[in-house]
């Protein structure tokens, strides 16, 4: 390609809205154009680096024996209803009538479809396991769409959907998908983890997301020292924490403690650890059609509740902040409140509280707590995860320290397990003739995402830092001075060997200055510079690497040797 020829809007200014570098980059550099709030369009650079990245996706995926298949944005109703998801997936779902009033939804996700298009196809064990993917575009009506591609309304994506005959099955192509990502985001040049998710709106079990290591990403994530355990934080586990501060010894008493509503008066009060308090948090749960209740929450009073997995504990579809008056007419004092003799009310503890002795806790009478708590005498059905595992935590595997670090989420892999085959009657024949619904495992990476995580992975101040594997050229021949005839000679000859051979070459021919080309050079930028200037009156050009912003001199003779390597 010639750059005189390139359409490559290439902008000083940022849009007023951009705060990441990958939003910015890309603007500037003439990779993506934004029509609307979270809506963006692909320009010549944006689309062949997006190819590049969708040929190793499609790749690694072929290799794995999963097939390709194309599936409509647009989806019927009806599908999502079967499911149960058209009610509860929220307004993120955008709901749509044609002329004849039939509904319809922009697929944010294929789970639906996929099982529409097995069933009744896929009738014996002997057709499975069955494995199919699309890389396409997706529409989810973000609340707030922000961050350019990171977090817009329509992406791409690909999503692949696995259907086995057995639980065992789609756990070895669980572990299958796991290596094959791996090996995606390894040949993408990114640094990232595999850790352990929460599976959300998706469902299912076994939920596995792959995080690539950022200063701005948008999830916390914590990760072992010691060895390969990590996790977000709405997943994340921890060994028991335990204390050496000595235990407050006292039989089982209720005393009264005037205004004494927070775990920090408590402990002052009766000059002891938070460590051996529990803190009760009042949430308002909220589930199909409406129907809401109010749940409380026991944690240690040094803990904090983890959101996600509260309302995973209570079932909910979300929790929300519950009013005084709310807590009032549910018959609870705010301040008081704790799991003894604590009734008509929802209430869960978490697991590290399990028969653990000498506490103190809310009396659920104003003014008052009880003293030398043991938990011994609650239902197991009442215990459930719900810390929010921290910094310095220690790892649930090996002992190690956990870390918290932040992420950019690239990836997700479900074992999805009957969710979908069994409420859209998506059945086969197994070995004993016996008709059972599919197990079923569904796994995605955020296409059009990746391109904006690799430039918050790579990038200055002057710029986007693209790898070999997805730059959209990767080398830059750059004619200083359009009006030396040698120059142009030489650079074009080069360029058009190159070009002869396949390379991942352009050829900067426009007529301007030098430095406005160097500038574009490293804003947009392609790994390699080759500049053909004065120096060729020398039988020498210049070869300029973006990544290490290293310069070195080249003979002639020499350059072809040299170029094998950049390439």
């Amino acid at each position: 390609m010639r750059f005189s020829k390139l359409f490559a809007p290439t902008t000083k200014e940022a849009p007023k809205d951009a705060l990441l570098p990958s939003h910015i980059f890309l603007i500037r550099g003439g990779f993506i154009s934004q029509t609307g709030s979270g809506l963006y369009n692909f320009l010549p650079l944006g689309k062949i680096v997006l190819d590049k990245i969708k040929d190793i996706i499609k790749d690694e995926m072929d290799k794995a024996g999963a097939q390709e298949i194309s599936m409509g944005v647009v989806n019927p109703s009806e599908l999502w209803r079967q499911s149960g998801r058209y009610e509860v997936y929220g307004k993120e779902l955008l709901r749509i009538k044609d002329r004849k009033d039939n509904e319809f939804v922009l697929g944010p996700t294929h789970e639906e479809v996929v099982t529409d298009i097995v069933r009744n196809r896929v009738n014996s064990y002997k057709q499975l396991p069955l494995h199919l993917y699309q890389i396409t575009t997706k529409f989810r009506d973000e609340a707030r769409p922000r961050f350019g591609l990171l977090r817009g309304r329509e992406f791409i994506m690909k999503d692949g959907y696995s259907f086995h005959s057995s639980i065992d099955d789609l756990k070895r192509e669980f572990d299958l998908m796991e290596k094959t990502y791996t090996q995606i985001f390894t040949r993408l040049g990114l640094n990232f983890r595999a850790v352990a998710a929460d599976s959300g709106a998706i469902g299912g079990s076994g939920s596995k997301e792959f995080m690539v290591l950022s200063k701005n990403g948008e999830d916390d994530i914590l990760v072992c020292d010691k060895c390969e355990y990590a996790a977000n934080t709405e997943a994340a586990k921890r060994e028991k924490k335990r204390t050496d501060i000595v235990p407050p010894k006292a039989d089982f008493s209720k005393f009264h403690t005037p205004i004494l509503a927070s775990i920090e008066n408590i402990c002052k009060f009766f000059r002891i650890d938070s460590f051996y308090t529990v803190k009760a948090v009042i949430r308002k749960a909220i589930y199909k059609e409406n129907k809401s209740e109010i749940v409380v929450f026991f944690v240690r009073g040094c803990d904090a509740l983890q959101q996600i997995k509260a309302q995973n504990a209570a079932k909910a579809l979300e929790l929300i902040e519950v009013s005084e008056e709310e807590i009032e007419s549910a018959g609870l004092i705010a301040g008081f409140c704790g799991p003894v003799g604590l009734e008509n009310v929802k209430f869960f503890i978490d697991n590290e509280l399990r028969e653990e002795k000498n506490l103190i806790c809310g009396a659920n009478e104003r003014d008052y707590h009880y003293v030398g708590v043991s938990m011994f005498n609650f239902k197991n059905e009442r215990y459930a995860d719900l810390v929010e595992v921290e910094d310095g935590d220690l790892c649930p595997c090996c002992g190690g320290r956990l870390s918290l670090t932040k992420g950019i989420e690239v990836g997700h892999i479900f074992q999805l397990g009957q969710k979908y085959s069994s409420v859209m009657n998506a059945v086969f024949l197994d070995q004993n003739g016996k008709s059972q619904p599919f197990f079923m495992g569904c796994y995605g990476i955020g296409v059009s995402r990746l391109m904006a995580v690799m430039i918050e992975a790579n990038h200055d101040d002057k710029g986007c830092i693209w790898n070999k594997q997805s730059a959209p050229y990767i080398l830059d021949i750059i004619i200083s001075n359009v009006k030396n005839e040698a120059q142009v000679k030489f650079a074009t000859e080069l360029y058009d060997k190159l070009k002869s051979e396949k390379r991942d070459v352009i050829l900067d021919d426009r007529n301007e200055r030098f430095g406005f080309k160097m500038n574009d050079f490293e804003l947009i930028g392609f790994p390699y510079a080759l500049i053909v200037g004065r120096d060729l009156d020398e039988d020498k050009v210049e070869l300029v690497s973006r990544n290490s912003n290293t310069k070195e001199f080249i003979e002639i003779d020499k350059l072809n040797e040299k170029l094998r390597e950049v390439f």
